[in-house]
């Protein structure tokens, strides 16, 4: 039997995009405090019920967990959702028809509004959520640390963030660890955390790939960031699920802000690399040699 005075929402789009990360954004859009994500009912990154996924064993397992399969496990959640007197909910699904089959299964409404994940994040936020999904094995879980420690495991638990929504700047998020002076939030802004776990079914295994390549690939790709740079030392060192890449470089004369360019550089040769070979790299090294000196000019 559907409950009635309950409000659905959905927000969907393809596995690993980011919808967990942007949910309590999207939450906020349309005044809703409570979610279901990957099996769990979430309220106030707190868990009211549930289990979650992201502790199966193997990929099938949390795909089920997700759509609540098991009775006692939708029974738990269903009656959670009526206990809390709960009167709006956001769903969270790869697609229409998986946040249709969970509403039903929880005997909940249909929803009256589907938000796309295309609506919310740009292709290439997407593009980087996929990378650390698909490369580093992190999902995400829109609820607090001490939550993962006390309802589900904190043997998955990879590290937290918490990110700052802006009232006056409504699509302002950054992360506040490590944000300069002036990225803080201001102070009428609401502060969310979310937890970052690696799943068991989601640890990812090193793809191999030749030394021989890897450098090969580095030295280009420095190159096209910067022809004028010279790289003096190469070393790679493989690590458990990918590549450490230590380089030591001449830089040219003139370069104001060092530590962006360096960043930069690292940034797009990463990317580079990892797009053709497939590969993670955890970290490229840099060690400055020395600055060039100009280019003489001719009289």
């Amino acid at each position: 039997m559907v409950k009635k005075g309950i409000t659905v929402y959905a927000f969907y789009g393809p596995s690993g995009t980011g919808k967990s990360y942007r949910a309590k954004l999207v939450a906020k859009q349309n005044g809703i405090k409570v979610l279901i994500d990957d099996g769990l009912l979430i309220q106030d990154e707190k868990i009211l019920a549930g289990k979650s996924a992201k502790m199966e064993q193997n990929y099938m397992g949390a795909v089920r967990t997700a759509l609540f399969d098991s009775k006692d496990h939708r029974d738990e959640v269903a009656k959670a959702i009526v206990t809390n007197h709960i009167k709006k909910i956001l769903i969270l699904g790869t697609s229409v028809k998986m946040v249709n089959k969970i509403a039903l299964r929880l005997q909940l409404p249909l929803p009256e509004k589907y938000i796309k994940i295309q609506d919310i994040a740009t292709p290439e936020q997407m593009e980087e959520a996929r990378r650390s999904r698909m490369i580093e094995g992190k999902h995400v879980i829109p609820v607090r640390y001490h939550e993962i420690k006390k309802k589900i495991n904190s043997k998955i638990f990879v590290d937290s963030i918490r990110v700052a929504l802006a009232k006056k700047r409504l699509f302002s998020w950054l992360f506040v660890f490590g944000a300069s002076s002036n990225d803080a939030p201001v102070a009428s802004s609401t502060l969310f955390e979310k937890s970052i776990v690696c799943p068991a079914f989601a640890v990812p295994k090193r793809k191999e790939i030749s030394h021989a390549a890897l450098l090969r690939m580095t030295v280009q790709y420095f190159g096209e960031f910067n022809a004028s740079l010279r790289i003096k030392k190469l070393n790679i060192k493989s690590i458990e699920s990918g590549y450490i890449i230590s380089i030591t470089i001449d830089v040219p004369f003139g370069i104001l802000q060092l530590v962006e360019f360096i960043s930069s550089a690292k940034k797009f040769a990463i990317e580079k690399i990892e797009k053709e070979s497939g590969a993670f790299i955890k970290d490229i090294a840099v060690a400055i040699d020395k600055v060039l000196p100009p280019p003489k000019t001719i009289a």
